[in-house]
């Protein structure tokens, strides 16, 4: 499994800053509602739900919300940029910047974890996300999200 196996250019945004976890669950499901035609609210319900068992704030301003839904046959990704960092209650109580959100069919089983371990890894390396947060650019985020990827397959 390769990041462009379950993030589409279309669900990488950038967005100058979001006013609580909740607005920031917005505009992620509004993202996966235009590249994976999810439903905005039930999107909005199920990060909530799956965040009020623990925070998804993994550490060094990376959050990895992610939550099963119906009507997905397979993971899939959206990955958000905020020029202006967050308070989101992650575990290392500093605020976050960088969201790679993922999205799975409720029967998933093995491939949600392996989608979640794979952006885990790609995003713990410190030098890569210096790279995703020095470019505004969306198509480039892209390129630099599966670019990285196809290196680590190598």
């Amino acid at each position: 499994m390769q990041i462009s196996d379950i993030l589409k250019p279309e669900a990488v945004r950038v967005f100058g800053a979001a006013s609580s976890k909740k607005r920031l669950f917005q505009e992620i499901a509004d993202v996966a509602q235009l590249a994976y035609g999810l439903s905005s609210q039930t999107t909005v319900e199920a990060l909530l739900d799956r965040e009020s068992l623990g925070p998804t704030g993994v550490g060094h301003g990376v959050a990895l919300p992610h939550a099963r839904l119906d009507g997905l046959d397979k993971v899939v990704g959206a990955f958000v940029k905020l020029d202006t960092p967050l308070e989101f209650g992650a575990v290392d109580r500093q605020p976050i910047d960088i969201a790679f959100a993922l999205f799975a069919p409720e029967d998933a089983g093995v491939e949600h974890l392996k989608a979640l371990a794979l952006v885990s890894r790609t995003l713990r390396e410190q030098s890569f996300c210096t790279k995703l947060r020095a470019n505004p650019d969306p198509a480039t985020l892209y390129t630099i999200l599966t670019e990285n990827q196809s290196v680590q397959a190598a």
